[in-house]
């Protein structure tokens, strides 16, 4: 089996203002790798996925030109992410065994 976890890449790089939302992430991926090497004896893998910004109504309700002042800010690609890619990584990990204990940050390299 497969515990998968979300975290953030506010975990690693909170804001100001983000105090308690990046604490909890941060929690998520403190969580991981103890995890893993408890339950890895019962055939039971633990990964973290930290997303960094995904084109969501949820980012959009934020600000209308929020993408035009965040996008050109990652390095590649110059976009926020899709939820399609998340949906992709997370069938990558279900199916690749050796991906175990660690937090996947999927955030085209930004780092704020």
């Amino acid at each position: 089996g497969v515990i998968l976890s979300t975290a953030s890449v506010a975990a690693y790089d909170g804001q100001s203002g983000e105090a308690a939302y990046s604490a909890s992430k941060g929690g998520v991926v403190s969580m991981i790798l103890p995890a893993a090497r408890e339950l890895g004896p019962l055939g039971i893998r633990v990964v973290g996925i930290a997303p960094g910004l995904f084109g969501t109504q949820t980012l959009f309700a934020m600000e209308k030109n929020l993408d035009s002042r965040l996008a050109h800010q990652i390095p590649f690609p110059h976009r926020f992410g899709d939820p399609a890619e998340f949906a992709m990584l997370v069938l990558h990990v279900l199916k690749n065994v050796m991906i175990n204990g660690t937090v996947l940050r999927l955030d085209g390299g930004y780092h704020r």
